[in-house]
């Protein structure tokens, strides 16, 4: 038997993505089997039709099928016409909190009483639903006066809640004086004040001085308690976080300084070290490479002895890698263009997330890590106000310390800080942003 096939495949794309094809093209495309066994099967259909005198089927329901139900409609927009956020899921920040590492919680921890170093008050301690709310104002762009800007516009997770521009871009597209610091572990810190200069005296002060900022957000607190007020959501968040629905500055700075001392990373590679070993005796050899052990015995002489160590721990202590004071680091031998907190004294944020928060000091000065270590290797200034840690000798007026190290060493000090990455902290939903993403409808496809 012979059998001819004729397939015709069309394939079409445009723009309008349409689908549907006109009568010709129906015609034209219609796939085309013939054999003999067909052409037989067609007349013996003729002569059964011809035979058939059966009566038609009335049963068969000549009604269209019920169409399929229609999605819900997702509300993006809020009554004022700015974004609603997403509340659908209930973050349980207090359970993150408790779930911190014996070596943050214990007084006698092996490697410094991180405990002592948290700067949280006693009557703003974090709750539930004091960090949802604290989340969704730190992620709303209605606390800027022209609605384009948040606090994590300049403080971004991916990037451990700093900003990869050097300077983060205000309100009214001016620049900000100093680059942004990433926030953290921003609850280690045990003198408890915010900004490089520390002119916050707490962190329930810092988080409302952005938003009065001229060049930052640009808003007063009394029109911003309005505008919160008009939403259809605040109220109802305030009221579980403060028992009532009033909406008032201060709750503003509890709120979201709750949800930024709740950004408490502890699932470093560093961390595995004490799961593999134990609180008090971790065992880096289990986890870290022999060039991220180096920059350990580097950093702090762990695991051997101090006499491999630079003594960077001096300032950065404790296992949560948090600053012990302000400092005087050396950067410049005058300050008086950025005199900091004084004398040219600067804050020091923990060094967790480092690796993802260039550029690197206030300034913004370095790019990379390598030239963060360069300049601690053989750059440090003879500023009157050096740290004793980067003196020689460790005197309080010594010249500046020169390390001398070599490629390698200062190649493992560098993936010694990466180190400290938490990827999960990075992308954790707890604190990630709660509104979602708008497109905008008129912009072009993507070709």
């Amino acid at each position: 038997m012979v059998m001819v096939v004729i397939l015709t495949t069309v394939v079409a794309c445009n723009d309008s993505s349409d689908d549907t094809l006109n009568n010709d093209e129906l015609n034209n495309e219609t796939p085309t089997v013939v054999s003999d066994s067909t052409v037989n099967a067609e007349e013996s259909t003729e002569n059964s039709e011809e035979n058939n005198t059966s009566p038609p089927d009335d049963t068969i329901d000549p009604s269209p099928a019920d169409p399929p139900p229609e999605e819900p409609i997702v509300q993006l927009f809020d009554k004022d016409g700015l974004p609603l956020p997403d509340l659908s899921i209930n973050h349980d920040y207090e359970a993150y909190l408790n779930a911190r590492p014996s070596y943050y919680m214990d007084a006698g921890a092996r490697f410094g009483n991180v405990i002592d170093q948290d700067n949280t008050p006693a009557d703003n301690n974090v709750t539930n639903a004091g960090a949802v709310l604290g989340r969704v104002l730190f992620y709303d762009i209605r606390l800027s006066a022209n609605n384009t800007v948040a606090c994590a516009s300049c403080h971004i997770q991916r990037h451990g809640f700093s900003d990869p521009e050097v300077l983060s871009n205000g309100f009214d597209g001016g620049k900000t004086g100093r680059h942004s610091m990433g926030l953290t572990n921003a609850t280690y810190y045990s003198r408890g004040r915010f900004f490089w200069d520390e002119r916050a005296g707490t962190l329930e002060e810092q988080v409302l001085m952005p938003i009065q900022d001229s060049v930052e957000m640009g808003m007063n607190l009394f029109d911003l308690e309005v505008k919160l007020g008009l939403t259809s959501f605040y109220a109802p968040l305030f009221l579980a976080a403060f028992s009532d629905e009033a909406i008032t500055s201060d709750r503003i700075s509890r709120s979201l300084a709750q949800f930024i001392r709740s950004m408490v990373s502890y699932g470093s590679k560093y961390d595995q070290a004490f799961t593999a070993g134990g609180s008090d005796t971790p065992d880096f050899s289990a986890v870290f490479s022999e060039q991220e052990l180096l920059g350990l015995r580097l950093f702090s002489g762990v695991p051997d002895d101090n006499s491999d160590s630079l003594g960077c721990d001096t300032c950065h202590q404790t296992s949560a890698h948090a600053a012990d004071n302000k400092h005087v680091n050396g950067l410049d031998a005058n300050t008086s263009a950025d005199q900091g907190v004084g004398g040219g004294f600067f804050k020091v944020p923990s060094l967790r997330n480092i690796a993802v928060r260039a550029p690197y000091m206030h300034d913004g000065r370095f790019s990379s890590l390598a030239e963060v270590i360069e300049f601690y290797n053989s750059g440090v200034q003879a500023h009157p106000n050096l740290a004793p840690a980067l003196r020689r000798r460790n005197s309080s007026n010594g010249r500046p310390v020169q390390f001398n190290l070599n490629q390698a060493e200062k190649e493992a000090l560098v993936v010694f800080l990466e180190a400290l990455t938490d990827e999960a902290f990075l992308v954790n939903p707890i604190f990630s942003n709660p509104f979602p993403e708008v497109i905008n409808e008129e912009s072009e496809p993507e070709s």
